[in-house]
């Protein structure tokens, strides 16, 4: 059963070189999103061995970055891209926010994912303790 959605979709004017590296960290975040959870973390883990870390917003841009190009990360199913994304993005900019994964701490059962900088989520319409957290990979 699926329910309607309206999606809150705000396209940035991004220059050219920008928004052709947002849409292959999209496209990359796609690719990802499909694979194993543990195979997830491993490839985000390597890729911010040697990044310092992000500020909340170098992550916020990141985020409204991936979320002005791509209408499917702009929605409430997209979690999961567009964290990807997100950190995958930061990662280009030398930059590493923490990715992260858990549920819903009271019912219905949801899972989502999500990108946070010191215990905040970036971009996130919930409280820090609304969710419980999975794992995460700084």
């Amino acid at each position: 059963m699926s329910t309607p959605e309206a999606i809150t979709y705000n396209p940035r004017s991004l220059a050219l070189s920008r928004r052709l590296l947002v849409r292959a960290a999209v496209a990359v975040g796609h690719l990802l999103a499909a694979q194993p959870p543990r195979r997830i973390r491993r490839v985000l883990g390597w890729l911010g061995r040697r990044a310092g870390p992000a500020s909340f917003d170098e992550a916020r841009t990141a985020r409204e970055d991936v979320v002005s190009v791509s209408l499917a990360c702009a929605g409430r199913e997209g979690c999961l891209v567009r964290s990807i994304a997100t950190v995958l993005l930061c990662r280009v900019r030398g930059k590493r926010p923490t990715w992260c994964v858990g549920v819903r701490r009271l019912p219905p059962f949801g899972a989502h994912a999500w990108v946070e900088v010191n215990g905040v989520p970036v971009g996130e319409p919930y409280p820090p303790d609304y969710f419980r957290k999975f794992f995460t990979v700084p």
